[in-house]
């Protein structure tokens, strides 16, 4: 089987690559927008603002729509629930780059939205299941790492194709493309029919856990603290350090790279020391972003500055989806797709929140003070996570097949006491 091979080796199944990609695509999707605004809202003739909500409804989409999907999906097998997400993500942007209406773009970008979803609930638990109790953080740090691949990699080349090709240029690529990835899916995914036993009522039962909470309020917290400073460090790093606008977009992929290494360690130093890693990780974060505030009018300490945020924070990420995976037990779907949900509401309460503090008397620096802040605070449920864990150990969910269940069935009951 994949996932023994790749808990043997060392190594992570193929199929975790190739769920990063279809991450990738999703992650591509969500920010892609946002350098097509401005010729999106020509064409569609409406302002910039009002063509800002494309990406607003994406993220509601998120919040809302996948733990939504994740339970509307939860008897169906797993690589039929995820080839059909990605037909269906696949299947909205071809309505997107076909239309004229603001409405109809809009509905579509819902629409891919709650297929988003519902593929990142499902591959949570197909990724960990895959890999193997010994590898489920690294395994979740690859797929996570697609995400932070589009902000690096797609956006920028899905903004510059669109110069060339008008806006509906990526849309079209992002269509095709997905439906490559639902061939790949449905082919390097193996066939585990749903059990018997999964049941709506045990996947909500699975949220009666504290510990469980306190992990969604930390990835709540962390991105909510990334984001706020990060939605706003153009006119800092402009207008504060005097960094050249030209130069802005380098220091936006220092930003990236930092992520991809925060993904990595995450996923390295994750498995065997949890709460150390975390812990560790969401201070760095909180002391890089107080340091940024009376050093940000330095170009060299801003940009370093902004590198170790991206190297710290999303750190943290990896770690703390992983734990909510464990958390749930043997009904992970509901709880993958509310980490899910849990990292977009923290990016639009922050960037939110940033916005409120950049028009105060704060300025400039207001965005990472409450960037500073939101890190911080994220200690206080990774510190209850700590002593929890003294004295409950998490349980790691092991997907079952059904010839594994027939034989563990069969197996005579050996007292543990």
């Amino acid at each position: 089987m994949p996932s023994a091979a790749g808990t043997a080796s060392g190594r992570l199944p193929f199929v975790v690559w190739v769920l990063a990609a279809g991450t990738f695509l999703m992650g591509t999707t969500e920010f892609v927008v946002a350098g097509l605004l401005p010729e999106m809202a020509g064409d569609l003739h409406v302002s910039v603002s009002r063509a800002g909500l494309l990406i607003t409804a994406f993220a509601i989409g998120m919040i809302v729509g996948g733990p939504g999907m994740a339970l509307t999906t939860l008897r169906l097998p797993q690589r039929r629930t995820m080839v059909l997400a990605l037909a269906v993500f696949a299947l909205g942007h071809v309505v997107a780059a076909l239309g004229d209406s603001f409405t109809v773009l809009l509905i579509a970008r819902v629409v891919t939205a709650l297929a988003t979803g519902a593929f990142w609930a499902v591959g949570f638990v197909i990724a960990t299941a895959a890999a193997g109790p010994g590898n489920s953080t690294r395994a979740v740090s690859v797929m996570m790492g697609g995400l932070t691949l589009a902000n690096v990699v797609g956006v920028p080349i899905g903004s510059l194709a669109g110069q060339f090709t008008g806006w509906r240029g990526p849309f079209w690529a992002l269509a095709v493309l997905s439906g490559l990835a639902a061939v790949f899916v449905g082919r390097f995914i193996p066939t585990v029919e749903r059990r018997a036993g999964v049941s709506v009522r045990a996947e909500v039962r699975a949220l009666r856990q504290g510990r469980l909470w306190l992990a969604l309020a930390a990835a709540v917290l962390i991105m909510g603290g990334v984001l706020a400073t990060y939605t706003y460090i153009a006119p800092l790093l402009t207008d504060r350090a005097g960094v050249a606008e030209s130069a802005v977009p380098l220091v936006l992929i220092a930003f990236g790279v930092g992520a991809l290494g925060g993904n990595a360690i995450g996923g390295r130093l994750g498995e065997s020391h949890p709460m150390a890693t975390t812990i560790t990780a969401a201070a760095a974060t909180a002391l890089t972003l107080f340091l940024l505030i009376p050093l940000s009018d330095s170009p060299v300490a801003a940009i370093a500055l902004v590198f170790l945020m991206a190297l710290t924070g999303f750190t943290v990420n990896p770690v703390v989806t992983s734990l909510a995976v464990r958390f749930a037990g043997d009904a992970p779907t509901l709880t993958s797709a509310l980490t899910t949900s849990a990292y977009n509401t923290g990016i639009a309460a922050g960037s939110a929140l940033a916005g409120t503090a950049l028009n105060s008397s704060l300025g400039l620096t207001g965005p990472v003070l409450v960037g500073t802040v939101s890190a911080a605070l994220t200690l206080l449920p990774l510190s209850a996570l700590t002593l929890g864990a003294r004295r409950r150990p998490a349980r790691i969910v092991a997907q079952r097949t059904p010839a594994r269940e027939r034989r563990e069935a069969d197996a005579p009951v050996t007292s543990t006491h």
